[in-house]
């Protein structure tokens, strides 16, 4: 008697940007994505290279890349035509749409929809530096209702987004399915006894200017002259990053502060570095789930974020102080010294996990293609 195994379900994940480029997005489809193949699926991941110096297909940590190119060079507007033949004739049993604000949920959901393909989507929503875009969103997602509305499911990563798009896009909650993002890093080792010369801040994300890494420096004079040992360190890279130097030059702390990233395979150091910290800020104009911040709580740092988005659900809770977005810096200075010499203690605390994150989208996904198998009897 022989025995067949099941065939791995062959998914889909379309994404304007993936490893080697950093950030949210790309973390959170490389966390689900690794983890759902070690489950026996066969996820391949469609993104695009806007430069053109990208390969068109390589695996990166045993996760299946295909790449199209992008216009216009070296922006994220994606607009990639070729991603409506990948996803179209690709063979997928379901499309994953991971973020919507790029060209990209056009093709890949029209693509979709001609393959009779089902699909969901994450939001993601975050923010953008340009006032323009922020200001584009709303319509957009109005552009993009038709396609959503006929999705198999919406993914949100964090509960205000069922309210909020539910309500502007006229759509039910039961459309709906709340998996949120992951927050577990390796686990740093203890920190040695340390430097008691130093006090580390650290922010973390992009280097954009929404993600409001200046916030932290123009407060970096006032909090010095309370605490003459704090060091600042932006871990992140992207195109502020010369004004966010000049800023602290003009403001007499370059001495003071640090930028560089951190790759992002490389957790452990990641671990680390946030495991020294006496505080972690993220001060950014919107978060949708905040990554940075929920790792950092993860290894027990205290936290000061921004009073706007997923960043207020987490001050919510008592998981973290607030502080309003146009705080002045004397006023945001004083926070991170209440923060760091008084920190909040939460008394509870479960961080979702990688896993959990995983485990929510494997059952998603077998449910709706069980459904589908169902309807096509």
């Amino acid at each position: 008697m022989t025995t067949t195994s099941k065939p791995a379900l062959r998914i889909a994940m379309a994404t304007p940007r993936f490893f080697p480029l950093a950030g949210g997005v790309e973390n959170h489809v490389y966390q689900v994505a690794s983890r759902l193949n070690h489950q026996g699926m066969e996820v391949t991941v469609l993104t695009v290279d806007p430069t053109g110096e990208m390969p068109a297909s390589e695996t990166i940590n045993g996760i299946q890349v295909m790449r199209v190119k992008g216009w216009p060079q070296n922006r994220d507007f994606g607009f990639a035509p070729g991603l409506y033949r990948l996803v179209a004739e690709g063979g997928w049993q379901l499309l994953h749409v991971q973020s919507y604000h790029t060209f990209v949920p056009f093709f890949a959901m029209a693509a979709a929809r001609h393959a009779r393909i089902p699909y969901v989507v994450t939001f993601h929503g975050g923010g953008h530096s340009s006032p323009l875009r922020n200001l584009a969103r709303v319509p957009q997602r109005a552009l993009l209702r038709p396609f959503l509305a006929r999705a198999a499911r919406l993914v949100a990563v964090a509960r205000f987004e069922i309210d909020v798009y539910g309500r502007e896009l006229r759509l039910p909650p039961e459309h709906f399915t709340l998996i949120p993002n992951g927050a577990d890093l390796p686990q740093a080792p203890s920190p040695t006894a340390g430097d008691e010369s130093q006090i580390l801040i650290l922010s973390v994300g992009r280097l954009e200017k929404y993600k409001g890494h200046q916030r932290a420096i123009a407060a970096l004079p006032h909090l010095l002259e309370r605490e003459p040992r704090v060091k600042l360190r932006i871990a992140g890279s992207g195109p502020y990053a010369e004004a966010l130097q000049q800023l602290a030059r003009d403001l007499n702390v370059a001495a003071q502060v640090e930028i560089g990233a951190v790759p992002p395979e490389r957790r452990e150091e990641m671990a680390q570095l946030v495991s020294r910290a006496a505080l972690v800020v993220l001060l950014s104009d919107f978060e949708t789930h905040p990554i940075a911040a929920l790792e950092a709580l993860a290894l027990h740092r205290p936290v000061l974020v921004a009073n706007n988005s997923g960043m207020k659900e987490l001050a919510d809770q008592g998981w973290a102080r607030a502080i309003q977005t146009d705080s002045s810096p004397a006023d945001t200075a004083e926070a991170m010294l209440a923060q760091i010499r008084n920190p909040y203690q939460p008394a509870e605390m479960h961080l979702p996990t990688w896993d959990e994150c995983a485990d929510g989208l494997a059952s998603l996904y077998r449910g709706i293609l069980g459904n589908s198998a169902e309807s096509q009897k």
